[in-house]
C-alpha cells in the first residue's frame, strides 16, 4: 500500500496546483476585464476627441502590457503543471511493475471450462451491480447461459436498492414483511430500522404528519421487547415535532447517513437469505490479488537476483503464505481427522508449521512436554507455533 499512497501523494500535489492555477488566473483575468472595462468606459463617456490623445495612448499601452504579461504568467504555471503531471507517470512507473507474467499462470484460462467460469463469475458481478444490460450483453457473447432462477434474485435486490437510494421505502417493507420470519431466524434487525426510518421521514414533515406517525406507530408493536429504547426515543420526539425535530434534542434522528446504512444492511440481510456473500467472489479475488500481487513480485525479483529459481517451479502454488487479514477469512466446515470432530469456535482449527490442519483439541492431546510431532509429516515442532485458521 505504499506505493499506492507515494502515488497519491503526487497526485494531490497536482490537484492542489490546479485548483491554485484556476484561482490565480480567474483573478488575474477578471483584473484585467475590469482594467479594459474602465478604459471603454472612458472611451465612451468623454470621447475619442476630446480625450488626451498621448494619455490615451499610453493607456492603451499599458493595457497591452498588462494583457502580454499575464499571458505568459499563465502560460508559464500551466507549463509547470504539465512537469507535476509528469511526476505522477513517473511515480507509478517507479512504484508498479506493469509487467506481471512471471508470478501469472499461462495456462490458468487455457480450457473451455476454465473460461466458461469465469465468464460466469463476472456475469454474477454484473448482476450484483445492477448492470443487467452489460450481463446480458457478455451472456450473448461469451455463449454463457444464465438459469432465470439465479437472475430474479439479483433483479429484485437491486429493484429494492435502486428504491432506497431513491428513498423509498415501500419496496423494501414489503420485501421485508414478506421474509419476516427467516429475517428473525437471521437474528435481523432490517424490519425494525426499515420502519424506523419510515417514521423519521415522516417526523421530518413536520406537524402535519402528526397524526399518520402516531398511526404508522402501531408497526413497532412486534417489536417492543428487542428495541423498547429505540421506540421510546420515537415517541419522545413527538413532544418537538410542533417546533421542528432539527431544534430539538432529537435532532440526530435526521442525519443524513441513515440511508446508506440501510442500504448497507438491506444488501447483508437480502445476501444471508439467498446464501450469497455480501461480496461478489469477483471482487474478493481481485482485492486478494492487488494485495498478494507486490509480495510476489517482491519474491519473484530476490529469486532472480539469488538465482534459485527452482525454489519457485510450480504457479499453481506460493512460495510464502500471504497474509490478506482477516476480511479475507472464511469459516468453511472443517473435521479434524484425528479426533473425526467437526471444528467450532470453542475447538477450532490450528495450523501446524508444516501446513497440516487439525484442531485445537487434537493439538492438546498431541503435546507432550511442551513438544508436538506432527502425526502426518512427522515434523517435530512446538505447539505455541500453531495458527488459528478462524474465529
Amino acid at each position: 500500500m505504499e506505493q499506492c499512497a507515494c502515488v497519491e501523494r503526487e497526485l494531490e500535489k497536482v490537484l492542489h496546483r490546479f485548483v491554485m492555477y484556476g484561482h490565480q488566473s480567474e483573478e488575474r483575468l477578471d483584473e484585467l476585464l475590469r482594467s479594459v472595462c474602465e478604459i471603454r468606459g472612458q472611451l465612451v463617456a468623454f470621447g475619442v476627441q476630446d480625450a488626451d490623445l498621448s494619455v490615451l495612448s499610453q493607456t492603451m499601452a499599458q493595457c497591452c502590457k498588462n494583457i502580454k504579461e499575464t499571458v505568459q504568467m499563465l502560460a508559464s504555471r500551466h507549463k509547470d503543471i504539465h512537469g507535476s503531471v509528469s511526476k505522477v507517470g513517473k511515480a507509478i512507473d517507479r512504484n508498479f511493475d506493469a509487467e506481471i507474467s512471471a508470478v501469472v499462470a499461462e495456462t490458468v484460462w487455457d480450457t473451455p471450462e476454465r473460461q466458461k467460469y469465469l465468464s460466469e463469475t463476472i456475469v454474477e458481478h454484473l448482476y450484483r451491480q445492477g448492470m443487467l444490460s452489460v450481463a446480458e450483453d457478455l451472456c450473448q457473447e461469451s455463449g454463457v447461459v444464465i438459469d432465470m432462477s439465479m437472475k430474479q434474485p439479483f433483479l429484485e435486490l437491486n429493484r429494492i436498492l435502486e428504491a432506497l437510494r431513491m428513498q423509498d421505502l415501500r419496496p423494501a417493507l414489503e420485501w421485508a414483511v414478506t421474509n419476516r420470519q427467516r429475517l428473525l431466524d437471521l437474528n435481523s434487525s432490517l424490519e425494525f430500522k426499515l420502519h424506523r426510518l419510515y417514521f423519521i421521514s415522516l417526523l421530518s414533515g413536520g406537524i402535519g404528519n402528526q397524526m399518520e406517525a402516531l398511526q404508522y406507530a402501531r408497526h413497532f408493536q412486534p417489536f417492543a421487547s428487542q428495541h423498547q429504547r429505540d421506540i421510546q426515543i420515537l415517541m419522545g420526539s413527538l413532544v418537538y415535532l410542533r417546533h421542528g425535530i432539527d431544534n430539538s434534542p432529537y435532532r440526530s434522528l435526521l442525519e443524513t447517513n441513515q440511508w446508506a446504512e440501510i442500504c448497507n444492511i438491506f444488501t447483508r440481510d437480502a445476501c444471508a437469505l439467498l446464501g450469497l456473500s455480501v461480496e461478489s467472489p469477483l471482487s474478493v479475488s481481485f482485492a486478494s490479488g492487488c494485495m498478494a500481487l507486490p509480495v510476489l513480485m517482491n519474491i519473484k525479483q530476490v529469486i532472480e537476483q539469488r538465482q534459485c529459481s527452482g525454489v519457485w517451479t510450480h504457479k499453481d502454488e506460493l512460495p510464502i503464505e500471504i497474509d490478506l487479514g482477516k476480511k479475507c477469512w472464511y469459516h468453511s466446515v472443517f473435521a479434524c481427522p484425528i479426533l473425526r470432530q467437526q471444528t467450532s469456535e470453542s475447538n477450532p482449527p490450528m495450523k501446524l508449521i508444516c501446513g497440516h490442519v487439525i484442531s485445537r483439541d487434537a493439538l492438546n492431546k498431541l503435546t507432550n512436554a511442551g513438544k508436538l510431532k506432527c502425526p502426518y509429516c512427522p515434523m517435530e515442532q512446538n505447539p505455541s507455533h500453531a495458527k488459528q485458521i478462524y474465529f
